[in-house]
């Protein structure tokens, strides 16, 4: 029997306003689907006009003005539902979701969801199964020095990421779903688990590495309060509505 990772992989990416999953806003997004079996790659693309400013510092790092967003960016609402579209299209195919640092796209891709009231098909979008190369990898090499940034994991494995691409959800929706298919290749354990053993595994060890991050906080004298929800957090209807 082929591991998840040699069947369809879904890989999602934002690029957004910034960091704040509960008020920050899509700007550019991108779901590259993987078909080892058929030896196709699609990536699907979009600019969304976020409605709102892009800060100075999400610019440089996206590479996407305010004025740009709004010149050739398209409606926030019919972005946030394209993308829910072709997340619910990949889980149906059979395919493994691949979204690096999971609870901030996916929390903050949720918050739009409910800000613009976007369903599928009139439904709420259902959960599949996901996987989270920066849990993983935080989780198989834990005590590697050094950046967990999807750049320099991917160097880590191998993967090579430009100066150019970096930062572009598109190339970085595709080395995310490359390191997903290294770790696997790496750790043979990994590969052989199931959907639901991927679940569960992932939740208990990104709880375990957000409550070590928290403790190492406190250490600091610092009381920043660390999330412990994988692959989403709870979305609170008020909040999206921001």
């Amino acid at each position: 029997m082929t591991g998840w990772h040699e069947r369809i992989l879904v890989s999602f990416d934002l690029e957004t306003t910034g960091v704040d999953v509960e008020t920050a806003r899509i700007v550019t997004a991108a779901v590259v689907t993987i078909n080892p079996i058929a030896g196709s790659v699609d990536t699907q693309q979009w600019l969304a006009d976020p409605g709102v400013e892009i800060p100075e510092q999400a610019a440089a790092v996206h590479g996407i003005t305010t004025e740009m967003a709004r010149a050739s960016g398209r409606p926030a609402a019919e972005v946030a539902a394209e993308i829910a579209a072709a997340l619910d299209a990949g889980w149906r195919a059979g395919g493994t979701l691949v979204v690096f640092n999971a609870p901030y796209d996916l929390s903050l891709f949720g918050h739009e969801m409910a800000r613009h009231g976007v369903t599928v098909g009139g439904e709420q979008l259902q959960l599949g199964p996901v996987v989270d190369p920066m849990c993983l990898d935080k989780h198989y090499d834990r005590y590697r020095p050094g950046s967990r940034k999807l750049t320099a994991v991917a160097a880590h494995y191998g993967i090579q990421l430009s100066e150019l691409d970096a930062h572009g959800a598109a190339a970085d929706a595709l080395a995310a779903a490359r390191v997903a298919w290294k770790l696997a290749r790496c750790y043979p354990q990994l590969g052989a688990m199931t959907h639901e053993e991927l679940h569960t595994n992932q939740v208990a060890w990104y709880r375990e590495q957000a409550e070590g991050l928290a403790k190492y906080f406190r250490q600091q004298g610092k009381d920043d309060h660390v999330p412990t929800e994988w692959p989403i957090r709870p979305i609170l209807a008020e909040a999206a509505r921001g």
